[in-house]
């Protein structure tokens, strides 16, 4: 006989949960520590890829897409625009080190380094991460983590509402037939 309690993509459901948590497929990690969004509004993992996008120190219209794939420690920096970043040159620019900075404090150093595939090895820091990292510049396209950026703020410009959204209501409700 089944519990109250299922095995889930890694995380234990209990019935005595609300309803919409019980259906949901993603859960929402708390940040490690606080972070200022004005440097690194957006920071990420996925897609194999630390990602995000940095503001431009010189520039308050510009921004640049930095990316470092996980395993390879491949790194990319760039503006929206596809416009490489002039601060590679043979190793990470600082938007690459801010995101690392920025991405230890939002998810912590050992799950940043785990997902990286880093060998922490009492590392605290994001600039400690990043000098374990053995990768070399590879270009990458922006648009994707551009666009995941831009997806986001549109979420952030909602109105609060406890009604599902239309456009992350993936679930059919309960009791409907398929």
């Amino acid at each position: 006989m089944a519990s109250a309690s299922s095995w889930l993509g890694g995380e234990v459901m209990n019935a005595d949960r609300p309803r919409w948590e019980r259906r949901s497929g993603t859960r929402v990690v708390p940040p490690a520590r606080p972070r200022n969004l004005t440097k690194v509004p957006f920071v990420e993992l996925a897609d194999g890829l630390l990602q995000g996008v940095v503001s431009s120190g010189s520039d308050i219209g510009r921004v640049y897409v930095s990316s470092i794939t996980a395993g390879a420690h491949a790194y990319h920096c760039s503006t929206n625009n596809n416009r490489p970043c002039g601060g590679l040159r043979g190793s990470p620019c600082k938007h690459l080190q801010a995101l690392v900075g920025e991405a230890v404090l939002q998810y912590g150093a050992d799950r940043v380094a785990r997902y990286l595939r880093v060998d922490l090895d009492g590392a605290a820091s994001g600039t400690d991460l990043l000098t374990r990292l053995r990768g070399r510049h590879e270009p990458m396209p922006a648009a994707v983590v551009f666009s995941r950026f831009l997806r986001h703020l549109a979420y952030l410009e909602l109105s609060d509402t406890t009604e599902p959204i239309a456009e992350l209501h993936w679930f059919p409700a309960a009791g409907v037939a398929g």
